[in-house]
């Protein structure tokens, strides 16, 4: 096994040549971290103080939720020792149309409410929202490029996969998926609606359960026992209360911190749903049953949404 710390040098140098290679990747995503950092620091006292302290709560209970519904998926790993590729590009296709309905309606939809509140006008509204849009894609587009990690279906991404074991790539690819998912939970619950933050929670929820058995049964793929993968599953849903904390900090301070925030959390979310998951369940031929999945998944959230 590669010594860790020559492993880690390396990394750096790649991640160097990276940002050479490409240093309009590399200047966006440092916008997008500068401005989420900014976020965090100006409103991340008040998320945790005072009347704040409530909607952490209801921020923490809502990540550990999705935690738990990836947890169940992955535990379904242990009794399904193969599931036919046909069917998991169909629940993933599910998952695709749920996240996709709730970046809408959850978070762009009352994004562009309150920006238009905080401005008194719809074209400021809609530029704050679009602002937040652009951040979360540029944030996502700069973890893609600069963390190594790999798919089931299309190999390797970024600098130094080779030198890394498959699982940690496995691993830091469900890394990049749940994260903004995460953080969309958190801001959902940041001003305390529950109308924004149960309908985006059940829904994010709801599609863990199936992300959660493909991730497992990918990582028995790479020479996992069946429960080692199913606990590697596991872990990697802790990103979820993780992401929303870091959503509810970013989104509580001031008013228009709040529209921003949903606005990078949906194009974070949008931008893993067209850039992974939406490819990798037409890598296999399979394009009719996933976007069949897609418009059932689309339209469950709309109900949601709506019934909620």
């Amino acid at each position: 096994m590669e010594n860790p710390q020559a492993v880690s040098t390396s990394l750096w140098a790649a991640w160097g040549t990276q940002a050479r290679a490409n240093p309009a990747i590399t200047l966006g995503m440092a916008a997008a971290s500068v401005a989420v950092l900014w976020l965090l620091i100006a409103s991340g006292y008040q998320s945790f103080t005072g009347e704040n302290r409530g909607n952490v709560v209801y921020a923490a209970l809502g990540g550990l939720a999705g935690f738990g519904a990836t947890a169940l998926g992955a535990v379904f790993a242990f009794g399904l020792r193969e599931v036919s590729t046909r069917t998991q590009d169909t629940m993933l296709g599910f998952a695709a149309g749920m996240m996709l309905a709730a970046s809408s309606f959850s978070l762009i939809l009352p994004g562009l409410e309150a920006a238009e509140a905080v401005l008194g006008s719809g074209f400021g509204g809609a530029f704050v929202v679009v602002l937040g849009l652009g951040l979360g894609v540029l944030l996502m587009l700069g973890l893609d490029y600069f963390t190594p990690h790999e798919h089931e279906s299309a190999g390797t991404y970024g600098p130094n996969s080779e030198r890394i074991s498959r699982v940690w790539l496995f691993v830091l690819a469900i890394i990049l998926h749940n994260l903004p998912e995460g953080m969309a939970i958190g801001v959902s619950f940041s001003k305390g609606d529950m109308g924004v933050g149960l309908p985006l929670t059940t829904a994010i929820a709801l599609q863990d359960i199936p992300e959660g058995l493909a991730v497992a049964l990918a990582l028995r793929a790479t020479g996992l026992t069946a429960a080692q993968a199913v606990l590697v599953a596991i872990g990697s849903g802790l990103m979820e209360p993780l992401g929303a904390l870091v959503g509810v900090g970013m989104a509580t301070g001031f008013p228009v911190a709040y529209p921003i925030s949903l606005g990078l959390a949906a194009g974070a979310m949008i931008f893993v749903v067209s850039h992974e998951v939406i490819p990798e369940t037409h890598r296999n031929g399979h394009q009719t049953p996933a976007t069949v999945g897609l418009m059932g998944g689309f339209a469950v959230m709309m109900f949601l949404d709506t019934a909620l």
